[in-house]
């Protein structure tokens, strides 16, 4: 019975997640709810859009939004995710991780001590980008959890996202 309460409360966690961000009518409201209504709802510490690029993170643009937005190289996404090592892609990777200063959790990131990882697929002919979600506790995300729910979560944001790339 514990078990099935905690899933239907995590389903109930994720679907408001999603409704926070289907509400916003601007691309900086977008990623302003990622890191207030959405992040307090996932009970996480941190969250970060990682979007790879060409473009410079020095840009203008990019450094007004660097609170939430986290702009890397081509490669980025995969090389954090594995490790640098050759494994599989895989949608979601949970894991627990040393704090690391100046790290793309950004003032947090001496903080972080588990981490997921939801690889998002941004469309035909863009590179892929990562919704990184940090959390303080080392036990909040730990590889030997269901990452159904956080998969759900992954493929409603790429969707979202395909819209404000368009």
């Amino acid at each position: 019975i514990a078990a099935a309460y905690d899933n239907l409360a995590g389903m109930n966690m994720i679907h408001r997640a999603v409704l926070h961000l289907l509400e916003p009518l601007t691309f900086e409201a977008f990623l302003a709810a990622l890191s207030g209504p959405v992040a307090e709802t996932l009970r996480v510490d941190s969250i970060r859009l990682v979007l790879e690029s060409v473009q410079s993170r020095d840009d203008p643009a990019i450094r007004r939004l660097d609170e939430v937005l986290w702009v890397a190289g081509p490669g980025y996404v995969r090389d954090y995710q594995t490790g640098g090592r050759n494994l599989p892609d895989r949608v979601v990777t949970l894991r627990q991780v040393t704090p690391e200063p100046g790290g793309v959790h950004g003032e947090m990131a001496a903080h972080v001590r588990s981490e997921a990882m939801l690889r998002l697929d941004l469309g035909k002919g863009r590179l892929p980008g990562m919704l990184l979600l940090g959390a303080e506790d080392p036990h909040q995300f730990r590889p030997t959890q269901a990452t159904d729910l956080l998969a759900f979560l992954a493929h409603g944001f790429e969707r979202i996202m395909r819209r404000w790339l368009s």
